[in-house]
């Protein structure tokens, strides 16, 4: 994966404008045809399309895959993560049909195979790296296609619709500090979008991890102690034994308000200066905190750069084109629904 990601990293921000430009010309399209515009599709086939395109070179409308990514990746997370969906059937029915039994995987195993050609067909010159390092190029294929699908794309699947909603309630006066301070630091950086101008947005930087505070995207964690350990909280500590299992809700410390002052609240500038970053080490989306990285020895997400890269990059596209927009938000089993009814493109 890091031979993917260094071998095609000057493909990222070229290939996230295009994949996106596309995503907001339809959005334009079916506001002006349907007065209102379904944002989860679009961004799913959005997000596909760019982690095609940018890691591995390849368009898929071009492909036999054709535009049906999105739908069969979504068929086959549910049956990944169905124990831990919310389907709004009867509680009973939830209970019985998918939480309780594992789902059969005969049911989505033609969907999985057209990924997995697509995905080998593609992945030429990263599977001969994969032989040269003594992994099958069968098994390197199952790994590129679970590190892209469930962990890349799901994951946008996910937060990109929810960073949307937080973003779009909080209205016209965040939208248009937004715009100012992503278009000025775009203008100074000779009017290109890098890695070195997005750092001098401090504003959009802070959104996005307010948005993965407030919200984590994958909110539960479950293990196993690996050892006798003590876990503390502010008033108590609890002993837990080797091989107990243990489940963790993020939001409990996400939104603790002896930590984060109205912590209930979505306050985009939160981390922004000396102070609102020393709290970065209490933001924990990543299954740790954002002030660390991923090691051998512990369970933190190994992309979480490069999701807090496309995140950036999600809001830095759209305010550039975009004075501000106005949303309704649904829910679904995955993240937010959010419908967009007014696009305001950029007049400064």
């Amino acid at each position: 994966m890091f031979f993917l990601l260094k071998s095609r990293r000057d493909h990222v921000i070229p290939e996230f404008h295009s994949s996106f430009t596309e995503l907001f010309e339809t959005l334009e399209a079916d506001l002006a045809a349907k007065g209102k515009a379904g944002f989860g599709d679009p961004s799913d086939q959005a997000a596909f399309n760019f982690l095609a395109r940018s890691l591995y070179g390849v368009n898929p409308a071009d492909t036999k895959l054709g535009l049906d990514g999105p739908k069969l990746v979504g068929k086959w997370v549910v049956f990944q993560i169905g124990p831990l969906l919310l389907l709004g059937l009867p509680k009973l029915v939830e209970e019985l049909v998918i939480h309780t039994f594992r789902l059969p995987a005969f049911l989505v195993k033609e969907d999985y195979k057209r990924l997995y050609d697509f995905f080998y067909s593609s992945s030429g010159a990263v599977l001969d790296e994969a032989e040269r390092m003594g992994i099958s190029r069968e098994e390197a294929c199952h790994n590129l296609l679970f590190a892209t699908c469930f962990n890349s794309f799901g994951g946008m699947k996910i937060f990109f619709p929810n960073m949307v909603k937080w973003i779009g309630r909080a209205g016209a006066k965040l939208h248009t500090e937004l715009a100012r301070e992503i278009r000025s630091a775009v203008r100074d950086a000779g009017g290109k979008v890098t890695m070195a101008a997005m750092e001098q947005m401090p504003l959009m930087k802070s959104a996005v991890y307010e948005a993965l505070r407030i919200e984590p995207p994958v909110p539960q964690q479950y293990g196993k102690a690996k050892r006798d350990l003590v876990i503390e909280s502010h008033d108590a500590a609890y002993e837990v034994k080797e091989g107990e299992m243990m489940f963790g809700y993020q939001p409990f410390a996400t939104k603790d308000p002896r930590i984060f002052e109205r912590a209930e609240e979505f306050v985009a500038d939160r981390f922004v200066g000396e102070e609102g970053e020393a709290l970065l080490r209490h933001v924990l989306w990543s299954n740790g905190p954002e002030t660390e990285s991923p090691t051998l020895g512990n369970k933190q997400c190994a992309g979480k750069d490069f999701v807090v890269l496309v995140s950036r990059l999600l809001l830095v596209e759209l305010f550039l084109r975009y004075d501000s927009f106005e949303i309704e938000v649904g829910t679904s089993a995955l993240g937010a629904s959010v419908t967009v009814t007014s696009l305001k493109r950029a007049t400064f």
